[in-house]
């Protein structure tokens, strides 16, 4: 794993790679994709962290972003996608401080893709403005947010799908959902679809709510604490995320690392 402590461009080798950001200070990142590239990003230390990223014609990168910090941190993100090119990114947020990030991924030629994804476990403030623009014709966009927000937690989800004029054959969808245990939480989705073409297709979905009594009734009828139960449910939100990279070690290690937090929080 290369630890990464000041501005950094980084061209993206093919297959997994690994990477830590561990800085007293803020940090600029530039990737270049070209090939098909798993990367994994933890963040264990940052002030205001800015990334960028250009995903060339025909590459497939999946991008995991794994936030650990145990102070607030900052994000401002903006990629670009070029024709046929594929981008997947998920972003971990399972960490007990406070996160802003304000991401915007824009698909500039045909046939370019993005899949956005993040999972949540909230016990302070966490804040998200994403974007996914479709901004030529044939391009796919994806939104896809999940977030379990606990006593004390504030979750933010503000999810914009936008198709440009002139993007005909576009596709913008997105689902987020937030699951709340505790009336001690605020917890507020915005999805929103900005279409500005006809020939295209569109869709969001939302979930806001306080988990079912008669399920957690159920668990504990059969022995469980209500620790348990809180975190069983959880898992069934948040553990997909886990599994977004294909290397087996970092899936083990991330698992482990989110159901420890789980019994923490």
């Amino acid at each position: 794993m290369k630890t990464i402590r000041e501005t950094t461009r980084i061209v993206l080798p093919e297959g997994y790679s690994e990477y830590v950001l561990d800085a007293d200070r803020d940090v600029e990142l530039h990737l270049e994709g070209s090939a098909k590239s798993d990367v994994y990003l933890r963040i264990e230390r940052a002030g205001n962290v800015t990334i960028s990223a250009d995903i060339h014609t025909g590459a497939h990168v999946s991008f995991l972003v794994w936030n650990a910090s145990e102070n607030p941190v900052t994000f401002q993100e903006d990629y670009t996608v070029e024709r046929d090119a594929m981008l997947r990114i998920a972003y971990g947020e399972v960490n007990a401080a406070a996160m802003h990030r304000k991401g915007s991924v824009h698909l500039i030629e045909e046939g370019a893709g993005a899949l956005v994804s993040s999972a949540s476990l909230v016990s302070d403030e966490k804040d998200f403005e994403l974007y996914v623009i479709n901004e030529a014709p044939h391009t796919e966009g994806i939104l896809q947010n999940y977030a379990v927000v606990l006593e004390g937690g504030k979750f933010r989800m503000d999810a914009t799908g936008k198709i440009v004029k002139g993007a005909h054959g576009a596709q913008s969808h997105q689902t987020s959902r937030a699951l709340c245990f505790d009336e001690k939480q605020n917890s507020t989705i915005l999805p929103k679809l900005l279409i500005d073409e006809n020939d295209v297709q569109a869709s969001h979905a939302t979930t806001l709510g306080r988990v079912d009594e008669e399920q957690m009734y159920y668990m504990q009828a059969r022995g469980l604490t209500v620790r348990q139960c809180t975190s069983l449910i959880s898992a069934g939100y948040l553990l997909p995320v886990t599994q977004f990279i294909e290397d087996e070690t970092l899936k083990a290690t991330l698992r482990e690392e989110l159901e420890k937090k789980m019994e923490e929080l």
